[in-house]
């Protein structure tokens, strides 16, 4: 596979205690953390209604989403998406499960209902952002990351001026907490445009191999979340490093990602 390269024009995190990408970067750097953070993403898309009935997956993706897009200066109704999660919204899986076993099946909450599938997230952000171009939902186990960032930089080589990435996993909820290895609420965007443009300049490709330790400071701190994979890009871009990392793509495979200098 020969190389795809793009700029990082934008980025957004959450996670529970660093609300935004400077907080993220703060800590990176020194070990602080803000006073008083939000319990929970507020995503500002939303009409506050919404915002409120909106499940945590699709309330952290959004919020990322709209950081990412906003640090950038870009319009979200004119740009494509790629929403990757690992597990989607496992609390709703839970609960319908449960229901479906129970009794009364036909008790199915249908905000819940709609809520369940992997595309939720997706379809909030593009009715929120009034955006009527493409939005990819997709999810490949611990390859997760990996998988969505090689689809974000396909679509950059075959013709999408820029595409937003956005990632995210929240915590597992009753007996599929014995299977599912995911606590916590953790989400990150990346808002990438052709290369050429401003911000940090990324090559990534495939090869055979292992992935890169995890060992940077966001790393070790959200290491329980399913979407830890995503985090030693983060870690690099927040200490401003230049850094090669090699993320589990699946199968004996791994995407090599080079990111340039700050």
């Amino acid at each position: 596979m020969s190389q795809l390269v793009a700029r990082i024009e934008g980025i957004g995190y959450w996670s529970k205690g660093l609300p935004s990408w400077r907080a993220a970067v703060a800590f990176a750097q020194d070990g602080a953390l803000p006073e008083n953070a939000p319990a929970r993403p507020s995503p500002q898309l939303l009409a506050p209604n919404e915002r409120r009935r909106a499940p945590e997956s699709v309330a952290v993706a959004l919020d990322v989403a709209l950081a990412a897009c906003e640090s950038a200066g870009r319009d979200p109704a004119v740009l494509p998406s790629v929403f990757a999660s690992t597990h989607g919204d496992l609390g709703i899986t839970d609960y319908m499960s449960e229901a479906l076993a129970g009794a009364d099946p036909a008790s199915i909450s249908p905000t819940r209902f709609h809520n369940s599938v992997h595309n939720a997230a997706a379809g909030y952000w593009t009715i929120g952002a009034g955006c009527m171009y493409p939005a990819t939902a997709l999810s490949a186990f611990d390859a997760t990351f990996a998988q969505g960032l090689l689809e974000a930089m396909v679509q950059l080589a075959t013709g999408s001026e820029a595409v937003l990435l956005v990632a995210y996993d929240t915590g597992a909820a009753g007996p599929l907490e014995a299977i599912s290895d995911t606590v916590g609420t953790l989400g990150g965007a990346l808002l990438l445009a052709r290369d050429g443009q401003a911000g940090r300049r990324i090559e990534v490709y495939l090869e055979d191999g292992a992935p890169s330790p995890a060992e940077g400071p966001l790393a070790m701190r959200e290491a329980g979340n399913a979407m830890r994979p995503m985090l030693p890009v983060f870690d690099a871009l927040a200490c401003e490093n230049a850094a090669t990392l090699r993320l589990d793509a699946g199968a004996g495979r791994v995407l090599v990602l080079d990111i340039g200098p700050a």
